[in-house]
């Protein structure tokens, strides 16, 4: 028992399910790289067969989306999901990415490395997508 005027431990503890939200993010981001990888290799085959960056960038992406659901759905979010909604996000997502190659190939970045800088702020934009309109606790809808 505490006398009166005492105080408990200084530490800072931090509440049980404080642990468990860095997981999140954490698994995304593993199952990102592996995702990434995908994409860009598909990308850059794509492009090293011929196709310009256009094409290149949409044989990667629709090759990409049914890996990218089922790994981001079985291994994230570990949650069904809404495929729809999940083709949405990607489709907001291609077109930032595709906007954002345009602009930078006017000025004169190279289609690969653009992609590989543009990957890492649009997986920040498919993640937090994801997770409020994808994979989001209200499984109640079905689109």
């Amino acid at each position: 028992r505490r006398r009166p005027g005492t105080s408990r431990s200084c530490r800072m503890t931090s509440p049980p399910n404080a642990r468990a939200a860095w997981r999140l993010p954490l698994r995304f981001g593993v199952v990102g790289v592996l995702n990434t990888a995908v994409g860009y290799a598909m990308f850059a085959l794509s492009t090293l067969a011929g196709l310009s960056p256009a094409p290149a960038l949409t044989v990667s992406t629709v090759a990409s989306i049914a890996f990218n659901f089922q790994t981001s759905r079985r291994l994230v979010f570990r949650a069904s999901g809404r495929w729809v909604r999940f083709i949405l996000v990607y489709a907001v997502v291609f077109a930032l990415d595709w906007a954002m190659l345009r602009l930078a190939r006017q000025y004169g970045v190279p289609a690969l490395i653009a992609q590989m800088v543009l990957a890492l702020p649009l997986a920040a934009l498919s993640f937090v997508g994801q997770k409020l309109f994808v994979f989001s606790p209200s499984e109640g809808e079905s689109w």
